[in-house]
């Protein structure tokens, strides 16, 4: 994956920290426009986030199965968790990519 993708990623996994935090303060819902500028902010960047952490799942899962490539016992299941590991990062990386793609402003009209 591309440095300034991951890093894009990891700034949307930053911001939905941060607006989870907004979101559950008492004072959230005093503002109605910002408490719904917030949500639905919310709402577009959850699923990215959802797939950018399992694609570090599959990313640590990649790592675990290289560690134990060193023993020969576990060789064989290693190199198929890695290979199973490798699909899912490439098959999340396209996935990502779509999810990054900027929306049509003229969804939300009628």
């Amino acid at each position: 994956m591309k440095k300034s993708i991951y890093d894009r990623l990891e700034q949307l996994a930053e911001r939905l920290a941060e607006l989870d935090g907004l979101l559950g303060s008492e004072h959230a819902a005093s503002d109605m426009d910002n408490y719904r500028k917030l949500t639905r902010e919310h709402a577009e960047i959850a699923p990215v986030v959802a797939l950018f952490a399992a694609y570090r799942r599959a990313s640590a899962d990649f790592s675990a199965a290289g560690e134990m490539l060193h023993d020969p016992e576990m060789k064989e299941l290693a190199q198929a968790e890695q290979a199973s590991a490798a699909e899912d990062m490439a098959r999340l990386e396209g996935e990502l990519q779509k999810a990054l793609l900027p929306r049509d402003p003229n969804d939300e009209k009628n």
